[in-house]
């Protein structure tokens, strides 16, 4: 992958002729860094993601997105049982979009009974 990144990066060099740019200073780096790669051992690949559009929720202030994601979990779970595969996609949802203090704060009030969502 870095070897089409450095291509594309020679071939913009040498499409605009930009000033002070040394290839062999290029290619040296590019015979550095493949020696690194070999040397080091694989690393599994980090996958970040979030959750996907909601055309029920348009604005940047994804507030709500992350309180509704919160409860969808917690109805999926009421419904299916603690642990059912459907409902960790909702999990995964509201985690990503929403605060930590928030969840804290909303996990302790539906022990206390006093959440405000309709569960």
């Amino acid at each position: 992958m870095t070897e089409v990144t450095k291509e594309k990066i020679l071939s913009l060099a040498q499409q605009y002729a930009l000033p002070g740019y040394d290839e062999t200073q290029d290619t040296e780096e590019t015979n550095a860094s493949s020696e690194q790669e070999e040397s080091t051992d694989e690393t599994p690949d980090i996958k970040l993601e979030t959750a996907p559009i909601d055309f029920r929720f348009p604005t940047t202030n994804q507030s709500r997105h992350c309180f509704t994601r919160y409860i969808e979990h917690h109805r999926c779970v009421a419904a299916k049982g603690e642990g059912a595969l459907e409902c960790e996609k909702f999990a995964k949802y509201y985690r990503s979009l929403c605060p930590g203090e928030w969840i804290e704060r909303w996990n302790e009030q539906r022990e206390n009974g006093t959440f405000p969502g309709p569960l």
